[in-house]
């Protein structure tokens, strides 16, 4: 055989995946003109600072950028051994609210004073992407047994639980179940409990939300069900618990095709309550019109779609149930939160991703974008 014919030898080549990194990116840019714009008159009232909410975010943006290149190089692996001690902090970190290191803000005690502000519910969600994905491969075929499936699903109860009692913080404790449940339900091959779990969670929602409407559980018993209440006729409470979603949604409709234009917003002039955080997408709605709002949930999509091929061409399982994780954290986020801002549930309180004003989100977020991106550079491809 002459030099010419003979075959030749297949290069490894390293995989990145640069349009993740570019979407991310342009999030965080994106969000910090929007913060500006949408933030600047209400800091320029309380604070004589128009540029207080978008500094600080800018700051949490720069320090979650720093977090996530180096967790980018750093091989994924090693964060699986520090996995049983991040559960156990972010549980003693959820505690601590209770403490004087605890305070409120906004009417919820969420936050601790740790010379910065943290709130523990974000690091719950990293620790415990970062647990799950470890229990998940130690336990191997017994996952798919149910008193293993049980075992790992029940991990995640103490956190969600005591999110839900400590902090009063709803939409964390279900955003935790839910990455779980996700996660479990990519690493085994049955259906049947995922079915069984998921309608019946949908049916005690449809009974509670029914019994809230005719009034059989009344209003006043929880500002919860009173939200529910809100949420099914919010013009009836336009003076208390529906006004923010009215507001909202006035911002959405009046922004039509194309918007009013960036800065332009007449809602974040006093009348949309909490702007820049959860209702941030209305704004975006306002000012950039539907155009604009299809563009960003569209981006959501692309960066999902990037999840779904790094999962399929990890490395080994860990990698793949890491970017599971995160996948499932991000676009159940943007989901509910869209779905609070066009009042198709309840209010909540959610932020946008990469949007939405908070610093220890944007940083414990960025963080997790660190790790995913680990997992890309460790895929290789034969070529």
């Amino acid at each position: 055989m002459s030099e010419q014919e003979k075959p030749r030898k297949k290069k490894t080549k390293y995989f990145f995946d640069y349009t993740m990194l570019f979407i991310v990116v342009f999030l965080i840019l994106f969000g910090l003109v929007m913060l500006y714009s949408t933030s600047s008159y209400e800091a320029n009232v309380k604070f004589e600072d128009p540029a207080f909410y978008f500094r600080k975010q800018a700051i949490a943006s720069a320090i979650g950028m720093a977090v996530m290149l180096g967790m980018m190089f750093l091989d994924y692996h090693r964060v699986q051994k520090y996995a049983f001690i991040g559960y156990a902090v972010s549980l003693v970190l959820i505690f601590l609210v209770l403490t004087p290191l605890g305070y409120e803000a906004g009417g919820a005690r969420r936050w601790l004073n740790l010379g910065m502000s943290l709130q523990p519910a974000e690091v719950a969600k990293l620790a415990l992407i970062v647990f799950f994905a470890s229990v998940v491969c130690k336990f191997g075929e017994r996952i798919k047994e149910k008193k293993g499936f049980l075992m790992v699903l029940g991990a995640a109860v103490p956190h969600a639980v005591f999110v839900l009692l400590i902090t009063e913080n709803l939409s964390s404790a279900i955003i935790i179940f839910a990455i779980v449940f996700m996660m479990l339900f990519v690493a085994t091959p049955q259906y049947k409990e995922y079915i069984i779990i998921g309608v019946s969670l949908i049916l005690v929602a449809v009974v509670v939300v029914l019994l809230v409407k005719y009034d059989v559980i009344p209003a006043s018993v929880s500002y919860r069900f009173a939200r529910i209440k809100a949420w099914l006729d919010p013009e009836a409470f336009a003076a208390d618990k529906g006004f923010q979603t009215l507001q909202a949604l006035y911002a959405i409709g009046s922004g039509d095709f194309f918007g009013k234009g960036l800065g332009e917003s007449i809602q974040k002039l006093g009348y949309l309550p909490e702007a820049q955080n959860d209702m941030i997408f209305s704004i975006i709605c306002e000012e950039l019109g539907l155009f604009g709002a299809i563009a960003i949930i569209l981006l959501f999509v692309l960066l999902i779609w990037r999840f779904m091929v790094i999962a399929n061409n990890a490395q080994d399982m860990f990698g793949a149930l890491l970017v599971v994780g995160v996948m499932a954290h991000i676009s159940i986020q943007v989901i509910l939160n869209i779905a609070v801002v066009t009042n198709t549930i309840p209010n909540t309180g959610i932020t946008l991703p990469f949007i939405s004003y908070g610093g220890s989100s944007i940083v414990f977020l960025l963080a997790e974008m660190g790790l995913v991106l680990s997992v890309s550079r460790s895929i290789r491809l034969e070529g």
